[in-house]
């Protein structure tokens, strides 16, 4: 089975977001020694808790970095770029990276109106449907001979590889029906993830000879070696779900500062699986069976540094008991 990161480069309370950067590279250092499959970092604007807000640059900062891991977006927000912009970056970045770049894409705004707006004006984003702007970046990643414009880096068969992502059947529905590799979020809609998948594969429809649906779920795992310590190190993010519940962001306090706040009975980070190396295996491997995915991409929203390295050890070492899971009809 195999594994991969997801990496926001979080802004923690306490730190910056230049040792955030640091971090992730640090992280994707590990995760290549360590056998992981991808490195993706996702695209966000104005959100303070986060340093990812530039993901062409990140990657081709990571994929220097490293020697085996694909790395890429996940995802490029398509809505707030000129598509043509964004084949001529990642198109650069497969040539200078070949058969390791992966461009997810998706549609979310990716941060407060304010910023959104300060991106890309909304009339700007709206000016063609999704799917159109898709249509759109695919023409320039595989151009017409007569095509018009080209996107210049990409010639000469420099294509990352397109993911649609999502967290709903709608983004389900496209990615099927676009014969594209389909991303989910379960770490944002657990509940969505089974049905969302069984609708990619139904609606699958092969964009070229032999293609075959291709699903990761993208996981919310802490993974600590014994279920009480994974539990105190959750504390914090469930403690920032529930400020921002009650109307107040914070930045992502220490476990330490977290134990001192009493949080109400229940789970209040849902699709959150924490744990000893075994019990995040069996937890992971329910994923596995309810949504049928090829593949786990892991992102661990912890304080301590130190803390994330140790979780992404212990989930690799037990990347050998998952199983993939043949979906039924």
């Amino acid at each position: 089975m195999p594994l991969s990161v997801l990496d926001t480069s979080p802004v923690v309370e306490g730190s910056d977001p230049r040792r955030a950067l640091c971090n992730s590279v640090d992280l994707a250092l590990l995760a290549d020694a360590l056998g992981y499959h991808r490195y993706w970092v996702p695209e966000h604007h104005g959100m303070r808790g986060v340093a990812g807000s530039a993901p062409a640059v990140l990657v081709g900062h990571l994929a220097s970095a490293t020697r085996h891991l694909r790395v890429g977006a996940g995802g490029v927000l398509l809505p707030n770029h000129a598509p043509l912009v964004v084949a001529e970056q990642f198109g650069t970045l497969a040539a200078l990276h070949p058969d390791r770049i992966d461009l997810g894409v998706g549609r979310a705004p990716g941060g407060p109106r304010a910023a959104v707006e300060a991106v890309r004006p909304e009339r700007e984003r709206t000016a063609k449907t999704f799917p159109e702007q898709i249509a759109e970046l695919r023409s320039y990643l595989d151009p017409a001979e007569d095509a018009p414009v080209k996107a210049i880096p990409v010639l000469g068969g420099n294509t990352p590889q397109v993911w649609l992502l999502g967290s709903s059947t709608a983004s389900a529905e496209l990615a099927g029906e676009l014969g594209l590799p389909y991303a989910f979020a379960h770490h944002l809609a657990p509940g969505a993830a089974a049905e969302a998948t069984r609708v990619y594969r139904e609606r699958f429809r092969p964009a070229e000879s032999g293609a075959t649906p291709t699903t990761l779920v993208s996981v919310s795992v802490v993974a600590a070696d014994d279920d009480d310590r994974a539990h105190w190190l959750a504390g914090p993010i469930r403690l920032k779900v529930l400020s921002r519940a009650r109307g107040r962001r914070i930045l992502l306090p220490s476990p330490e500062e977290a134990a001192t706040h009493p949080l109400p009975d229940g789970d209040g980070a849902p699709g959150l699986l924490t744990g000893s190396p075994a019990t995040v295996a069996e937890r992971l491997q329910a994923v596995l069976d309810e949504t049928g995915a090829d593949e786990v991409m892991v992102t661990t929203p912890v304080h301590h540094h130190a803390d994330r390295l140790r979780s992404y050890e212990l989930v690799a070492s037990v990347a050998d008991r998952l199983r993939p899971v043949t979906p039924g009809p």
